[in-house]
């Protein structure tokens, strides 16, 4: 019986050309194409990237949004990527909205979630965990978030899909759906960019119960 290739395992061309360039994972290309097709940074923004390990979207947005900018970047994971000062690294909860060291450089112009959960290999539930993870991120950006900011926030597609996109139009005035070149062929991943954070909210994105467990995507 001949066993299936890990298409996750080992370094492909743009793992190699991610860590040559000094980000720890490829994943970078994909925000990099987020942020080339929406706008996101500028500087002097202050962001906050929810599952930042290893650290290639917080390094990315340190670069763009320079020395008078703001990046806190926050994971349950310890994040050994060295940063210039203008970013700050949290070990903890993501989603502790009670904790005063996630809203340190609160409002936020920019929310990042590049978080997924750890995969069980039974697809619906795993479609469905990352549908928690999702909302639960858009919770923090709706909370933190400056009017008119940005949300990307990273999702399994599955059924829910349509769930994860009405929540985002409450709270975003434009809700865009991009899927990076950079994603792998295997992969169901797409993200969700919520642009210009409405000034108030109508409480139609209740919190999500429970936790699941998370993972960053290498």
């Amino acid at each position: 019986m001949t066993r299936r290739r890990n298409p996750y395992a080992g370094q492909d061309p743009a793992t190699r050309e991610a860590k040559a360039r000094g980000y720890p994972a490829r994943s970078v290309f994909k925000l990099q194409e987020i942020d080339r097709r929406t706008q996101l940074f500028r500087p002097g923004l202050h962001v906050l990237d929810l599952g930042a390990a290893p650290g290639s979207w917080s390094l990315y947005a340190s670069q763009k949004v320079g020395a008078r900018g703001r990046v806190l970047a926050i994971d349950l994971q310890p994040i050994e990527q060295r940063f210039e000062p203008n970013v700050v690294v949290l070990q903890g909860d993501a989603f502790d909205l009670e904790s005063d060291r996630l809203g340190q450089f609160a409002p936020y112009d920019v929310v990042l979630s590049d978080m997924a959960p750890r995969t069980s290999g039974v697809k619906f539930q795993d479609q469905s965990a990352s549908l928690e993870l999702y909302l639960r991120a858009l919770e923090v950006a709706a909370t933190l978030g400056k009017p008119r900011s940005y949300f990307v926030g990273k999702l399994f597609m599955g059924p829910d899909f349509d769930t994860a996109v009405r929540a985002t139009k409450v709270h975003y005035s434009k809700t865009r759906v991009i899927r990076p070149e950079g994603t792998r062929s295997v992969s169901k991943e797409v993200f969700l960019v919520g642009m210009g954070l409405r000034r108030s909210n109508d409480g139609e994105n209740e919190p999500q119960d429970g936790r699941t467990e998370r993972v960053t995507d290498r």
